[in-house]
């Protein structure tokens, strides 16, 4: 397990019914050395009574904003003040607005308000509040203020929906947990400059090829390792441009964001942006054929089968191969057989410098996870097998590795 030894951590738990892995979660935080103090709200003390956070956290728990039991403060700002690390899990559609807004109308919120410690926010509900717009907006403004989020899961959800919407398991949010205080204390380290004066350009997500007016052609991209780079860059100093396809996450703030639908539209973007960058990172997944036909109207059922016929799409990655000059250029295989190899030939097909390679059906570096495990594969033969690591941390390793190939270092002084 994980070392947090020391780290004060604010459990904001809100009501829904996901509330009892919070449970969970509170007894792995405080195993692995981490002080946990749990915010209810009262909601969620309909679900779990506060004794059971407090038998497992071995700290009391606050769940009424007027329940001052020590005269000499005022408790929400003393949790706020000493706060590492604020985790809201779960945190329902009604929480996340009320950050995202400013409410501060019970102890939770007003915890959150009061401090100037980072946030993770593990969102649990109904996947139509999940894709409802305002939910996302409101996502979207919480990226905004810095907040970072850890993404729900997919499955069959209380309600009897199956979709987005289940709370990350509490492994998960600890990995989670783990990862930032490495990337804040350890791992980032002397790494936040590295990159000033660069131009970055990062690709994510998926692409959507139109057949007609409501139907497409798409993968299961979530566009979070792209997303992930394109935060790091922007961490470490350098200029962030970032084209994306379509995802559900909060826009990075500090990054200048180019959304994009199609394949074409990403080329485009990519093309226009690649003569002003430095360092290329494609780590979006598109498509490689798309519908020869866009119909104008929506295609109606037949009785027989569908024929689809497809074309070749642009291949972004071997036009940057082509065109580049003063450019690093990173590409991504996730491969699901002879990973290494295929990855090998890519690389040397398209004319890259390093390539990313994993195997998607891995436990862990899927698409849509958190987490990742990689092989860095470079130009002059060396390979870099990095254990299984959250997004983030992959990002600045991969980055490591790319300052110390343009320097002439071996991939070796990372390990």
């Amino acid at each position: 397990m994980k070392s947090l030894e020391g780290k004060r951590i604010v459990l904001g738990v809100s009501g829904g019914i996901a509330a009892y892995k919070a449970a969970a979660l509170t007894s792995k935080l405080t195993q692995a050395g981490a002080k946990v103090h749990v915010v209810m709200t009262k909601n969620a003390t309909q679900f779990v009574q506060p004794v059971t956070f407090q038998a497992l956290s071995h700290q009391p728990v606050h769940a009424d904003i007027f329940d001052e039991p020590d005269p000499h403060v005022i408790s929400h700002i003393e949790l706020a003040d000493k706060a590492d690390l604020i985790v809201v899990a779960p945190a329902t559609a009604n929480i996340i607005a009320k950050m995202a807004h400013g409410i501060a109308d019970e102890m939770l919120t007003a915890t959150v308000l009061a401090s100037k410690a980072p946030v993770l926010i593990a969102p649990a509900m109904n996947v139509n509040m999940y894709d409802h717009p305002a939910t996302l907006a409101n996502m979207q403004r919480l990226g905004e203020y810095g907040y970072r989020f850890i993404e729900p899961g997919v499955g069959l959800l209380a309600c009897g929906w199956i979709g987005k919407g289940r709370l990350a398991e509490p492994e998960e949010i600890v990995e989670a947990v783990a990862a930032f205080f490495a990337e804040a204390g350890g791992e980032t380290v002397g790494r936040n400059h590295d990159l000033q004066g660069r131009t970055v350009l990062v690709t994510a997500g998926p692409t959507r090829e139109k057949i007609d007016p409501v139907r497409y052609i798409t993968n299961h991209a979530s566009g979070k390792m792209g997303y992930a780079i394109a935060e790091a860059a922007r961490d470490r100093g350098a200029q962030v441009v970032l084209v994306s396809g379509p995802t559900t996450l909060p826009r990075p703030e500090g990054v200048r964001f180019i959304a994009v639908e199609s394949v074409q539209e990403m080329f485009d973007a990519v093309m226009a942006e690649l003569p002003a960058s430095d360092i290329v990172v494609k780590a979006a997944a598109v498509s490689d054929y798309r519908p020869k036909t866009v119909h104008e109207h929506k295609m109606k059922k037949g009785d027989g089968p569908l024929v689809l016929e497809l074309e070749k799409a642009p291949d972004i990655l071997k036009t940057i191969g082509e065109r580049k000059d003063k450019q690093f250029v990173v590409g991504f295989a996730a491969e699901t057989q002879d990973v290494l190899r295929h990855a090998q030939a890519k690389l040397e097909r398209k004319n890259l410098d390093m390539i990313v390679a994993n195997n998607v059906l891995t436990e862990g570096a899927g698409m849509g996870s958190d987490t990742n495990i990689v092989t860095l594969l470079t130009r002059d033969g060396e390979e870099l097998a990095l254990e299984k690591l959250s997004k983030r941390a992959v990002a600045d390793k991969l980055f490591d590795a790319v300052l110390r190939k343009q320097q002439n270092q071996p991939l070796s002084s990372l390990t």
